[in-house]
This record gives structure tokens, sequence and C-alpha cells, in this order.
């Protein structure tokens, strides 16, 4: 194979390759970040194993929900509103809005909070107003196919958590066995953990953001493509892709923060310096820059993927002219519920409760609202009035139900520890 033809290979690919990346890397959020370390912080690698039994999880529930846009040309929220009765809109949007907006909150606020770790002097609330106001101006006045290409790039800052494990000495019979063999703890503390993971890596704003997403895919390819099985391959080694990248990015965090943080004593992580310790052994007195840098990189992923897929959702809701190609005066209630959504997160900002511990709480929250919106997404990508011959394969519904199963069990058993008292 000449270099020729490999190159033009990986140009092809690359093409490809959007949408699932950009969610992938936007499941690794500030959210995703806090959480994953706090759960190597306090349990060292006894959680590895989830990074492998989410993966297989959200790359089915994120192609059940590519497929229903490709095949509809219209978001979640849009296939609903046509096909559904209204009481189960409204209580997607129920399950769905406060969930985000403390996302968006919590991420915005662990930005804030990183840019003071590096300039003590300024206040975190400022630095946090500055992110706000710029991702605004970004995500209205940048044309969508800019927004993501950039997004596709900013994703290789999550690569440095790669790096790090190999600094230290492994004991890899240990890794292995906590990999493949799961550990499960029925304490209050640990489902936790637990649920947050699993809330941080299928979370449910994704669902909407790669539905709509890959309808705004469509639209730039200027065509209104006859779904047929080679976009479907397609999206499914987007998916693929985007959901590996994301389920490394989150193991090497875990293994990162279970080898230096646990081991070095570390177990509970309520600041961002101290989830910025795990780096030193690469970056040394360098790692709150590193880590800065991965917040800051993530947070300009995800809250453009956040407050868009609330957009998209009020947008399809009521009739609203929607996209990211669109310019504000072609799409102004879409852009105001970007614009509302990131002010009402920054507002979270002043509630007191600490940037790391809201980020495990959106985690969490996700967690439990999940199952629901799991359970739609299934009988849509099941109903033959709406799919055709594209509803899922066995395969797919096996991974699915798979999915609502477990996270159902987890965060019914998280609630019973909750109010049992343990």
């Amino acid at each position: 194979m000449t270099k020729k033809t490999i190159s033009n290979k990986l140009s092809r690919f690359w093409k490809i390759i959007g949408p699932g990346l950009v969610t992938g890397a936007s499941d690794d959020d500030p959210s995703g970040i806090a959480t994953y370390s706090q759960a190597g912080a306090a349990y060292g690698l006894s959680t590895l194993w989830t990074a492998i039994v989410a993966f297989p999880l959200m790359a089915a529930i994120q192609q059940m929900c590519a497929r229903i846009g490709l095949v509809t040309s219209m978001g979640l929220t849009g296939t609903l509103k046509k096909h559904y009765p209204r009481p189960v809109l409204y209580l997607m949007l129920l399950f769905s809005f406060p969930a985000i907006i403390m996302n968006i909150g919590a991420d915005i606020a662990a930005m804030g909070a990183v840019g003071n770790m590096l300039f003590p002097a300024v206040d975190a609330s400022y630095f946090s107003v500055f992110f706000t106001v710029l991702l605004l101006v970004l995500i209205i006045y940048l044309p969508y196919l800019k927004i993501a290409s950039i997004l596709k790039y900013l994703c290789i800052v999550m690569l440095v958590y790669f790096i790090v494990p190999f600094l230290y000495e492994q004991d890899f019979r240990e890794i292995f066995k906590s990999t493949f063999i799961p550990t499960l703890k029925f304490d209050r503390d640990f489902m936790v953990i637990i649920v947050g993971i699993l809330g941080t890596t299928i979370s449910p704003y994704l669902f909407f953001w790669q539905a709509s997403v890959e309808v705004e895919e469509m639209k730039h390819k200027k065509t209104h493509l006859v779904v047929n099985k080679r976009i479907i391959h397609e999206m499914k080694l987007d998916v693929d892709f985007g959901m590996t990248f994301s389920g490394l990015v989150m193991y090497f965090i875990i293994l990162t923060t279970g080898t230096v943080l646990f081991q070095g004593g570390v177990h509970q992580i309520d600041t961002v310096e101290q989830a910025a310790m795990a780096l030193k052994p690469l970056a040394g007195n360098l790692a709150y820059l590193l880590f800065a840098v991965g917040v800051i990189g993530t947070g300009l992923i995800a809250i453009p993927v956040l407050s868009g897929s609330l957009s998209y959702i009020f947008a399809e809701t009521f009739g609203w002219e929607e996209g990211l190609d669109k310019k504000f005066h072609e799409a102004r209630g879409f852009y105001i519920i970007i614009g509302i959504s990131l002010i009402l997160g920054l507002s979270l900002n002043y509630v007191g409760i600490s940037p790391v511990r809201a980020l495990i709480y959106t985690a969490v929250l996700y967690g439990i609202t999940a199952p629901v919106l799991i359970a739609i997404i299934l009988h849509i990508s099941n109903n033959r009035k709406i799919m055709g011959r594209f509803v899922n394969s066995t395969m797919t519904n096996i991974l699915g139900f798979a999915a609502l199963f477990i996270m159902t069990a987890a965060a019914g058993v998280l609630l019973y520890l909750q109010f049992a008292g343990e």
C-alpha cells in the first residue's frame, strides 16, 4: 500500500469522523473528568471495569439516536412530537432540562475554578463570566462547519491522560483483574460513583445532540440523501470511533488517578487543585497548566453540545427555526435558548456548591434520569412506522435493554441505600 493510498484513506476517514467524535469527546467533559477522577482517588482501580461495560452500551444508544436522525431527518424531540402523545414529549422535557442546565453550570464553574487556579489574583467567578460570554459569542457568530472543525481538534487535549500511568511501575495483573472482573460494594458512596460513571458516559443530552447533529450534517451535504447501508455504515464507524475515544479517556483517567492519587493517599477530591495533582508525575509544576488545558478544552467542546441539545429540544417542541448553521436573525428562538441556558448555568455558580461536587451531582442526576429516555429511544428505534427497515437489530436491542436494565438497577440500589440510610 503506497503512502498516497494510506494518506487518501486517512483523509477520507477524517472526513467521515465528525458528530460521533465530538459526541464522544464532549462525553469526557469536566463532569466526566471529575467523576472519573473521584472514582480513581476513592477506590483505586476498582472501577476500571466500568469502562469495558459502558462502551458497548453507550455506542448502541448513540447509534440508535444517530439512526433516528438520519431516517426521520428530525431530532428526537421532533420525532416524539410527530408520532407520540404530548405527555411523552413533556415527560422527556421534564427529565432533561434540569440535568442539562446543572451540567452547563457545573462545567462553567469548573472552567472558572481552573482559571483561578492558574491566576489566583483573579476570582473564579470572573473567569466563569468570561468563558460564558466567550462561548455565547462563538456559538452565535461561528458557522456550524467551523464549530465542528474546531471541536474535532480540541479533542486532542484529552490524550495527556494516556501517558501518566506509564510513568509508574504498574501491577499489570491487578490492572487486568480490575478491568475484566467487576468489583461491587453495596454502600452508598460506592453506588454514587457507579451511578455517576454510568450517568456521565451514557448522558441524556448526548442522545438529543447525536440525532440533531446528524440532521445538521446532512443539511451541509446539501443533498436529501436516501438513507442506505453505506450511510448507516459510515454513521456506525463515526459513532464507534467517538465512543472508543471516550471510553479510552475514561479508562485512563481512572487508571491515572487510581495510580497517582489513591496510592498517594488522596481519596477525596474537593478542589480542582487536588484533581490536577494526578498529572504531576508527567508535568511536575506544570501539572496545573496541563489539567487546566484539559478542563477548559473539554468545557469548550461540551458546553456548545449541552446548550445546543437543549435548544434543539425547545425548537423542535415549539416549531421554531433551528440549526447551528443558521444566523441569529434566522433562528432567534434557537439562539435565545442557548443564551438563557448559559446564563442559568452561570447563575448556579452562586449557590455555594464546590465545582467538583456539582460535577459529580450532575453525573448522578443523569444516571437517575437516563433510564426513562433510554426506554423512549428503544421504543422509537423499534417502531417500524417511524424507522421502516432500519429498526434495531437483535444485538442492538440486547445492548439497549442491557443499558436500560443496568442503569435502572444501579439507580434503584442507590435510591434504596439513600433512603434506607445505609
